[in-house]
């Protein structure tokens, strides 16, 4: 058997994949935060992202990180390819593992354009062992290594030593050390950072104990039980701390805390008819679990008066008594796993706000690409948002949808909210979820000061329709009205409906409240499709049924306006069933009229029309129909005549080229509000917030800009005159 070389082999001329190795020199560093963290990044910079995990513990049991990593939007691979081998291959003959191992990832690599690689936990051999093992894995795939290692309970001094023995263990080997990460640090991250500061950059991470609660189905299957009473699907919740409840209930309420899980003996009916009351009272804390040791569970009236109750919170019984219970729930440690949205939202947050993406691109040199991909341009939003903060109102605080995207958008930071609802109901059913929302905004828009002021003004406003202030109080109590308001008066920059409601009811009160640009006729849509390599804007696909001359034409100023917000530079398409002067009829003239009302109006603008879509899209054709056109063959904005003909386009593209369509975005209004689709994923929702809320970066830099203008021409003025 060949025995492979262990000093790194430089990488093949062509198509050689991007790759990097993230090891550690112990277990529980959390290395699959970094993982995620580190994938999420590069998705940024590559069309196709891949994963390999080289060792496993066995082929019986799914690895829990491959898993992880496999769920991201952005890897398409199937798991068995994305093993290398296990333990026991290791053991029995190193170097054959080894070859397997560099065969395996390269059937991986060629499917790629970066790789990201997850070297073994720390559960099988001794750690120096292990990590030599790492680093010869690193070398022979020509990986560099991001070095992870836990700060958790360590000096700044201790974290440094074992970072200097690793990377000195790791060159040994011939790996390339091209990063560190201190992960789950206790102590202070600046200190931390500072002690590391050496030929390779170092970040750090704090200690979230939330990545390590268990979930309540975890604390279950510990301790043998079988859920008795309350509801499944609340099992994937975390637990954020345990308490043994075996004192009178009146010294145990104080202690109760949310998302605490209770272990108490089954026979104590009094604790548990206590604690279901207290989860449901409000203003007491929300509890993730019970559990009823000792095999006790209440018999008769008392049973019937348990499961009478009707509460969602999951009691669970074992046989075990409170000793042992207990100590299966300590020894529980939870997971980073996929299905758990918050905890994916929490490891991507603390990445995003403590590594310096764009450092560790760098030392990675991944070049930045030439096409952008459906996830890539989704990045860019969310990183946009992120940029500036702005304030979006989502009235359906009601659905879990609206619930778990504002709970993603919070943490990852994307911007500030108010939900709009009952707050009482709202953070329970929150709580509930597990989601993390403690950071909305909660406004009821039935009561309050802000409900008297929406109705005053509201009556104002319309006033010359015969608007009384008792209709108005009314009319202010609708979610999307009371949404608009905010908007109106500045309490928002935007507004984000639709999931539970009808476009009209949506969009009507902005009609009325927030009304349209000055010079624009009208309010319009787009959709941004998102193709495999780049974006495109398409307008108007869900507005407005047969436009005229003048309203194609302002829907397409509107839609040029929009794609440049999104980084798109406008061409527009002025689409027809005809190109240039070779058709005629009412409907070729509408359009032909509304390109020369564009370049009339913008004459900066770059338009064509009419045209047709595939002269439009194809530079072949276009060179045949159009051979002297700026736009044609390279069209980025299409305008289509009517909303028949846009509704049915996007949504075969969508469907046939396997576009993802990313709206409606409404556009014309003074201030930002757009529509949902009422079949809208959580991913839908935040991806409109954050349109949303770059829109009101573009409308808020515009007013800045003009008002500094404004002032410059006062002083031209004032100077002029004395």
């Amino acid at each position: 058997m060949t025995t492979l070389d262990t000093r790194a082999a430089p990488p093949a001329a062509d198509h050689a994949p991007r790759s990097v190795y993230i090891t550690s020199p112990e277990g529980d560093t959390g290395k699959s935060t970094v993982a995620l963290g580190v994938l999420d990044l590069l998705t940024r910079r590559a069309e196709r992202v891949g994963v390999f995990r080289p060792v496993a513990r066995s082929t019986d049991r799914t690895d829990y990180v491959l898993e992880l990593l496999l769920a991201h939007d952005a890897v398409d691979l199937p798991y068995d390819l994305c093993l290398g081998v296990t333990y026991d291959q290791v053991h029995t003959d190193p170097e054959r593992a080894l070859a397997d191992i560099v065969a395996r990832y390269h059937e991986v690599a060629r499917r790629c354009d970066v790789v990201v690689i997850v070297g073994t936990d720390y559960t099988d051999v001794a750690g120096p062992t292990e990590l030599s093992f790492n680093a010869r894995i690193a070398a022979n795939l020509g990986a560099p290594a991001l070095l992870v290692v836990s700060g958790n309970g360590r000096t700044s001094a201790e974290v440094r030593q074992v970072v200097e023995v690793s990377i000195g263990e790791m060159r040994t080997n011939h790996a390339q050390v091209i990063g560190v990460v201190a992960n789950r640090c206790t102590g202070d991250l600046d200190e931390v950072r500072a002690t590391l500061t050496g030929d390779v950059p170092a970040w750090t991470l704090p200690e979230e104990p939330f990545l390590v609660a268990p979930t309540v189905g975890a604390l279950m299957e510990a301790v043998g039980g079988r859920l008795v009473v309350g509801d499944e699907e609340l099992l994937g919740r975390e637990a954020l701390d345990v308490l043994v409840g075996a004192m009178s209930f009146e010294h145990l309420l104080d202690r109760l805390s949310d998302g605490a899980v209770v272990i108490t003996p089954g026979d104590r009916t009094d604790v548990l008819l206590g604690l279901l009351m207290a989860h449901a009272a409000s203003g007491f804390p929300s509890l993730a679990g019970i559990i009823l040791n000792g095999g006790f569970y209440p018999e008769g009236s008392m049973g019937r008066l348990v499961e009478g109750l009707g509460q969602r919170v999951p009691v669970i019984r074992t046989d075990l008594g409170t000793f042992r219970s207990a100590s299966a729930v300590a020894g529980t440690r939870g997971r980073l796993s996929a299905d758990s949205q918050r905890k994916v939202d929490t490891a991507l947050a603390l990445f995003e706000q403590h590594v310096e993406g764009d450092a560790l691109l760098a030392r990675l040199e991944l070049p930045r690409p030439e096409v952008v991909t459906p996830l890539m341009f989704e990045y860019d939003l969310l990183d946009r948002a992120r940029a500036d903060r702005k304030h979006i109102v989502l009235p359906e605080g009601a659905d879990d949808r609206v619930l778990r995207a504002a709970s993603t958008l919070l943490q990852r930071g994307v911007a500030e909210l108010t939900l709009l609802g009952d707050e009482t109901s709202i953070r329970s059913r929150a709580t509930e979820l597990g989601l993390a929302l403690d950071e909305a905004h909660i406004v009821d828009p039935r009561t309050g000061e802000l409900h008297e002021r929406f109705a005053a003004e509201y009556t104002a406003l319309r006033a010359h329709k015969g608007m009384t202030l008792e209709r108005a109080r009314e009319i202010v109590s609708s979610v999307s009205y009371f949404g608009t308001m905010m908007v109106h008066l500045g309490l928002a920059d935007g507004m984000v409906s639709g999931a539970m409601h009808t476009t009209a009811h949506t969009i009507k009160p902005s009609f009325e409240i927030i009304k349209t640009v000055p010079g624009v006729s009208i309010v319009s849509s787009v959709f941004l499709m998102c193709l495999a390599d780049r974006v495109l804007v398409y307008g108007d696909c869900a507005v407005n049924p047969e436009p005229t001359a003048e309203q194609l034409a302002d829907i397409a100023i509107s839609s040029a306006a929009t794609a440049a917000q999104f980084g798109i530079e406008p061409r527009i398409a002025m689409l027809s069933y005809s190109t240039g002067e070779s058709g005629s009829g009412a409907d070729v003239e509408k359009v032909r009229t509304a390109t020369e009302l564009v370049r009339q109006r913008r004459p900066e603008l770059s338009v064509e029309g009419p045209i047709q879509y595939d002269a439009a899209v194809d530079a072949s054709v276009a060179r045949t129909k159009l051979p002297d056109s700026l736009v044609a063959g390279r069209a980025t904005v299409f305008v289509f005549p009517d909303l028949n003909t846009g509704n049915n386009t996007y949504k075969a593209v969508q469907r046939s080229a396997g576009a993802v369509a990313v709206g409606p975005v409404l556009q014309g209004l003074n201030k930002p509000v757009n529509d949902l689709s009422r079949g809208a994923l959580v991913g839908d929702i935040v991806n409109t917030v954050a349109i949303t809320a770059i829109q009101a970066q573009a409308l808020a830099g515009a007013a800045a800009t003009a008002s500094s203008a404004a002032d410059r021409a006062a002083a031209d003025q004032k100077g002029t005159s004395a």
